[in-house]
């Protein structure tokens, strides 16, 4: 069975006469896709698409970001999906530049589409669940909810599902921004990134919270939203495995207006961005010092755990191949897979929840603070964090094996009504969509 939908045959090769020193080509690639396939919907369906080095461009619908090229991973390319409109023949379009002598060979092709085809969930695999879905949830069948956003590897998903947990997701944000530029400095096509000290933050771990609480207010106003404070933010716990997109709790007034542009202008001046590196491969990361991976990236204490997953993976102890290979066996390799999960250094139950739900399983709900806030809000139970457990199986195991599929349309649906369509919110208030402007209810 194939992963992925073979692209047609004809492709398109252009070069830049302004730029032929540098050989800068472009292809175009097209992908078959199924007749209800929406890219905005299956892009914007998780935090991850705003995560570097994804960038979605709200104006254009378009999604862009480097990828790897084979064998070994050393030469990247940049693409831009996009789905031309009706009334044209329903396909992806993947557009690709590169700045290299050679052409693109039938490897680098299939390699590029496979990638797309992973953060699409472009596969058969994928449309079975998601068919599957729809048949236990008539909501999700009529909104063609189903598809949610991953990396174009799984050992991207895993590491950004290690930098989700306990912190806040401006933290997030920062952290995986601040591997890509990392990477391009590895790669020794390091361009000077301006805004990088805009996204990293400059305290240690744990003065981070304090210095926000007073700063925060600044932040607040320049973005033209109005939230109030509350002292439970200065308090989350670092070494326990249990917060979803890591945020403190904060109380909210007002729902934030911050998808707004006041011109096509302005909007694309806003989706401007430097240049930036991939997402770091196990071989860049295996060798780096933990202590400089810390400081350089204010990773904290996620640094020794990445490199430890970087090396386990380049020493052969850790097969990706094979934990993948899992996810197109027999449904009852699920508890074989949790348990291989879990025995990896530094993944949780959580973790190992987000995980899974990246590989294409949704039995398990990667329940946290977050989880709590929205059960008792939306389904007014007298939840808590020992509790919470028995409740989503009380309240989702009527999907199975799906329920992290209901769950996850209930919490996006939720930060939409507060934040508005998040297809068009810029990325400099991604910062904003986090479990501390979520505490009040929706009037």
């Amino acid at each position: 069975m194939k992963p992925f939908r073979e692209p047609e045959a004809d492709t398109t090769t252009t070069t830049d006469e302004d730029d032929k020193k540098q050989q800068k080509q472009r292809w175009e690639l097209k992908m078959k896709v199924p007749n209800d396939f929406d890219l905005e919907k299956s892009v914007c369906s998780h935090g991850l698409f705003m995560m570097s080095p994804n960038k979605w461009d709200p104006l254009s619908r378009t999604l862009s970001r480097p990828l790897r090229l084979p064998p070994d991973s050393s030469s990247t390319v940049h693409v831009t999906l996009s789905l031309p409109p009706p009334p044209s023949e329903h396909h992806l379009l993947v557009s690709v530049d590169a700045v290299h002598a050679r052409p693109l060979s039938d490897l680098d092709r299939h390699s590029i589409l496979a990638q797309v085809s992973r953060m699409l969930r472009i596969s058969d695999y994928e449309d079975r669940a998601m068919r599957g879905f729809h048949e236990v949830h008539g909501a999700a069948r009529e909104r063609g909810f189903g598809r949610v956003f991953r990396s174009p590897t799984l050992f991207e998903d895993m590491v950004k599902c290690i930098l989700l947990c306990n912190c806040q997701f401006l933290r997030t944000l920062s952290m995986s921004r601040a591997l890509c530029e990392l990477q391009l400095e590895l790669s020794g096509n390091f361009l000077q990134c301006s805004t990088a000290k805009d996204f990293h933050p400059r305290t240690p771990p744990q003065r981070e919270l304090k210095r926000k609480k007073i700063k925060s207010g600044k932040v607040v106003k320049k973005l033209a939203s109005k939230f109030v404070e509350n002292k439970s933010d200065s308090v989350i716990d670092i070494n326990s495995d249990g917060h979803a997109d890591g945020v403190p709790e904060q109380q909210q007034k007002k729902k934030p207006k911050t998808n707004v542009a006041s011109s096509k202008e302005d909007m694309y001046s806003m989706c401007e961005d430097p240049v930036m590196g991939d997402f770091p491969t196990p071989q860049e990361l295996a060798t780096l010092n933990v202590k400089f991976l810390q400081k350089h990236c204010g990773l904290g204490y996620r640094a020794k755990r990445i490199v430890e997953l970087a090396q386990s993976i380049v020493d052969g102890r850790l097969r990706l191949d094979e934990l993948q290979g899992i996810c197109n066996e027999a449904p009852s390799d699920y508890d074989k897979l949790t348990k291989q999960l879990m025995e990896i250094k530094g993944i949780g139950a959580f973790t190992c929840a987000n995980i899974l739900m990246c590989m294409g399983f949704y039995q398990k709900i990667p329940a946290d603070t977050e989880t709590v806030r929205h059960l008792k809000q939306v389904h007014k139970k007298q939840c808590t964090i020992l509790t919470v457990k028995k409740d989503v199986e009380e309240i989702y195991g009527q999907y199975a094996p799906f329920q992290f599929l209901a769950y996850w349309m209930e919490i996006w649906d939720d930060y939409e009504k507060r934040f508005g369509k998040l297809s068009e919110m810029h990325p400099s208030n991604y910062r904003l969509i986090t479990a501390s402007n979520m505490r009040s209810r929706i009037l």
